[in-house]
């Protein structure tokens, strides 16, 4: 049994904080998300990849701003960070907060908690709902995404 079985609260606040540094990591992209995306800003796929994406062996990741690590869609609007592309953003950041290491137990969900204010309130997501997202369940662009 998942020490999740009852569920887990969370509700994004918009903060940014999921997108931001100080640590380095990769946000991974499909093919089918970078046409997504590129169409979303009005730019060829080639130019998404050559302004915002690079290559780490096979697979493409989101490129991170030099010296704060922010993702390069993390902008500054209204007064506060959000997200450029949030309509059509990867997989991975769709299922934020129920990545792996933040599910790896009660310790580590409360840990994610001090960066993301909006884990341990609002929306109750079941542990099923919690697996499906994981699992990258997700109706996007008129097809299953994973």
């Amino acid at each position: 049994m998942k020490w999740y079985a009852a569920g887990l609260h969370f509700e994004c606040a918009e903060c940014g904080r999921c997108c931001s540094g100080p640590e380095s990591g990769y946000v991974w992209v499909s093919r089918h998300r970078i046409q997504a995306i590129a169409d979303f800003l009005g730019i060829t796929p080639d130019r998404l990849h050559q302004d915002h994406l690079r290559r780490i062996g096979p697979k493409i990741t989101v490129r991170e701003k030099p010296g704060s690590l922010d993702c390069v869609f993390l902008r500054w609007t209204h007064g506060r960070k959000g997200c450029a592309i949030y309509p059509v953003r990867p997989l991975q950041c769709r299922q934020w907060p129920f990545w792996p290491q933040n599910l790896a137990g009660p310790d580590a969900w409360n840990k994610a908690a001090t960066k993301c204010p909006g884990i341990n309130r609002g929306r109750l997501y079941t542990a099923d709902q919690i697996e499906a997202i994981r699992a990258g369940e997700r109706q996007t662009l008129g097809r299953v995404e994973r």
